[in-house]
């Protein structure tokens, strides 16, 4: 039998007006250590590909806008209209473009300790929502101008307007909330949609809610049309890069899960190994906890948890894969509750020392990634634009590599989203410098096969043409190729 969590009892006036202040210093002062975290050195580390996907998209205007964003299937679709917002505003500087995203990780750090208030107590709560401001894969996607740290913001926040949904059925502005941040979350990512299918799963053990939330989802699903219409026009096609699980595959997603690192952008620490095995046995702690006395809320967290890392496993074996760290981090605030609640389910005197040494741990994982640039496109366009002479000409492959080339060069920022076309050289060059990133794997799927093997055919033709290059590397996780072909200096 699962028991149905309910709002705790007025208090005396003088102390709700206490306890008010006491829950409004719990909530900011995660978000408040989530923005300072990622405030640090935030133009430090480089764009890469998809953060000047990003700048080309958002900066577009009129129709061109529409059909950047259609060619992208319409994920991320609101995220870009907010960017060309603030891009209009503030212009395309890295601070600008980033600051929205490390506004959204404090939100999401809000979110998780409120929701701890809400599902467990002020301890959790507190524990909770300092872990989740302390987590690699946030921060970095905190620091980064994609869609990924709002669409988690916006995930958090539609299980905070839930919860008020179902102990709070009569206060109609939670229900309009809960369709506001759930609309909206699959319009900053389309992977939201697992954190929907954790609550609809979780909803049934709660059947006393199904009419609200159902009426609120029916709101939503009207306003997801535009997405649904783009999504089935562009297909699948743009996730061509993920192969499907395996080892490796799942240990990323479980070293970004609990926080212990984010391969391949970064190398674990020596702590990566332990932080992971810690926070797999504190979740496996929970989900005890939870099976032996279901509680609806801290069941909807495990749901929250489970569901999608499941779901995207099982569909990335039978369809198109999806089981990505970064598609995973919709679950990560589940883990950030769930771990909390463990934790200061101890006894006092262990509960805060073993918060104390997570964080510590979580920590040691996180400082090294400042300032470092996996995909370092400011030090490979510097290197171009420093040797190329007259005569030269530049090709890049894909033409997406042209869009954060342009960046760092000071050039109108077009977008080549997915363009794996053999580039076309005039007549007459003296040496051609070709720029590359993300050209395909030997070993991936079938359609990255395919583009590495166009790359390949590219490279021979231009050293017989040229002779064989002069190559440099920046960069590891998607290394830079600059490779120049023709005669020496």
């Amino acid at each position: 039998m699962v028991t149905l969590d309910r709002a705790p009892e007025a208090a005396p006036a003088g102390r709700a007006g206490r306890e008010g202040w006491l829950d409004a210093a719990l909530v900011s002062a995660p978000a408040t250590l989530a923005i300072a975290l990622g405030l640090i050195d935030l133009t430090g580390r480089s764009l890469w590909l998809d953060e000047a996907a990003t700048v080309a998209i958002a900066g577009q205007h009129g129709s061109s806008l529409w059909s950047a964003i259609a060619h992208d299937g319409g994920n991320m679709l609101g995220y870009y209209a907010l960017m060309h917002v603030l891009i209009g505003w503030f212009g395309h500087g890295a601070l600008a473009i980033r600051l929205a995203s490390v506004l959204a990780a404090g939100a999401c750090a809000a979110g998780v300790s409120l929701l701890g208030l809400r599902l467990f107590d002020r301890r959790a709560a507190v524990a909770a929502g300092l872990l989740s401001a302390v987590s690699l894969p946030l921060v970095f996607w905190g620091q980064d101008a994609r869609g990924y740290a709002l669409m988690v913001a916006l995930v958090v926040w539609s299980f905070v307007a839930l919860a008020a949904v179902l102990d709070r059925p009569a206060r109609r502005g939670w229900w309009i909330a809960y369709v506001l941040f759930t609309g909206l979350s699959l319009y900053a990512s389309f992977v939201a949609v697992f954190a929907l299918l954790a609550q609809l799963v979780a909803l049934g053990w709660r059947r006393d809610g199904w009419r609200r939330v159902i009426s609120a989802l029916g709101v939503c699903a009207l306003g997801w049309i535009p997405l649904l219409v783009l999504a089935l026009e562009r297909g699948s096609g743009q996730l061509f890069w993920i192969p499907r699980p395996s080892l490796r595959t799942e240990g990323q997603v479980l070293q970004a899960l609990s926080s212990a690192g984010f391969e391949p952008n970064f190398r674990p620490t020596f702590v990566s190994t332990a932080l992971a095995i810690v926070t797999v046995g504190l979740l496996l702690a929970a989900a005890v906890r939870v099976l032996r006395a279901l509680r609806f809320g801290p069941l909807l967290v495990l749901c929250w948890l489970a569901v999608p890392v499941v779901l995207m496993w099982l569909w990335s074996l039978v369809g198109q894969p999806i089981f990505t760290p970064r598609n995973l981090l919709v679950s990560l605030p589940a883990v950030a509750l769930l771990a909390g609640w463990v934790i200061m389910s101890m006894p006092g005197r262990l509960a805060w020392p073993a918060l104390a040494l997570l964080l510590a741990a979580r920590a040691v994982a996180l400082v090294p990634s400042y300032g470092v640039s996996p995909e370092n496109w400011r030090s490979a366009a510097a290197y171009v634009a420093g040797a190329q002479r007259p005569g030269d000409c530049l090709a890049f492959y894909p033409l997406d590599a042209r869009m954060p080339f342009a960046y760092y060069t000071g050039q109108p920022v077009t977008p080549y989203v997915e363009r794996y076309d053999t580039p076309a050289l005039p007549a007459g060059c003296s040496r051609v410098w070709l720029v590359a990133s993300h050209e395909g794997q030997p070993d991936g799927p079938p359609v990255s096969r395919e583009h590495y093997g166009r790359f390949v055919a590219l490279r021979s033709e231009l050293t017989r043409e040229y002779g064989p290059p002069r190559t440099r590397s920046f960069g590891y996780a998607s290394v830079i190729w600059v490779e120049v072909f023709g005669p020496r200096e």
